[in-house]
């Protein structure tokens, strides 16, 4: 439960914008940023501005080309952005905070069970033509991207894809639970879901592993409101990264961006936690 002491802890104050690095957050990331290339010129950029700039943009929902002046500009921050996505700093960052995390929990560096589900996002307006495809969700009546995401039972990510909202659930999951999800977390062995990952296909994917379990969890009957079992865990995780209001709405040109901004809007959320014990009670 959210409670008045949780708010104090989390409240910013003191830095220059609240999506800023603390001190602390700053000392725990930083060892996972990759050094300058030798050779060539020195770097003269501000790697920890960088950052300051990519969650920014992640917290507040700007374009990068109204970044403020007292950060670095466009061409920079999304520069590095883009680079860190493509040769995996991302991904090996949080992965690195994700176990630091969990043995902060009190738990396992690998979990043995998670939640799948999915998030279809509206469209933003987008120009150009190079673009990853979107579609039509007609179940939420939605056009534009769904973002399939696998959880543990303490909410934290565990593998995310992001996919046209028209591609269904159960062969979203494909995408999902793939080698990635095998190698990094290999003692994982059920897998709860909703009654949309129902299927032969989805079960026939699963049982290729030899080790998961696929668990349908269904609604109530007398269709009222309950709380169901592990299913509000990777529900309450798309609120979390909801709070980012780069991913209110399907802003990127490709899905592999929006990916990547779902990492960092968790990665924000593990270093707060991290770096603030009280945020973890």
């Amino acid at each position: 439960m959210w409670k008045p002491e949780h708010r104090r802890a989390a409240e910013r104050r003191g830095l220059r914008y609240p999506s800023d690095l603390t001190d602390a957050e700053w000392a725990l990331v930083e060892p996972m940023i990759p050094p300058a290339k030798r050779g060539g010129r020195r770097r003269e950029v501000n790697i920890r501005e960088v950052l300051n700039a990519i969650f920014y943009v992640l917290s507040t929902g700007c374009q990068w080309q109204a970044l403020p002046k007292d950060l670095p500009p466009k061409s920079t921050a999304h520069s590095y952005f883009m680079l860190w996505d493509w040769d995996g700093t991302l991904e090996r960052a949080h992965h690195a905070l994700y176990v630091a995390t969990r043995e902060r929990e009190g738990r396992e560096a690998s979990p043995t069970a998670a939640i799948i589900d999915s998030q279809s996002a509206k469209a933003a307006p987008k120009g150009g033509s190079t673009l990853d495809p979107q579609g039509f969700d007609a179940a939420k009546k939605v056009t534009g991207r769904k973002r399939h995401i696998l959880v543990d039972t303490l909410g934290l990510l565990l593998n995310v894809v992001v996919h046209s909202a028209a591609m269904q659930d159960r062969d979203g999951a494909l995408l999902v639970l793939n080698r990635r999800t095998r190698r990094f977390f290999p003692f994982i062995k059920f897998i709860f879901a909703d009654a949309g990952y129902r299927g032969q296909k989805t079960a026939a994917a699963i049982a290729k592993t030899g080790t998961w379990k696929l668990t349908i969890v269904q609604r109530n009957e007398l269709h009222r409101f309950a709380v169901l079992p592990k299913r509000w865990i990777v529900e309450r995780t798309l609120a979390w990264i909801s709070h980012s209001r780069r991913l209110a709405r399907d802003f990127e040109r490709y899905a592999r961006s929006a990916a990547a901004f779902i990492r960092l809007a968790m990665i924000r959320i593990m270093l707060r936690r991290l770096t603030n014990p009280t945020l973890c009670s």
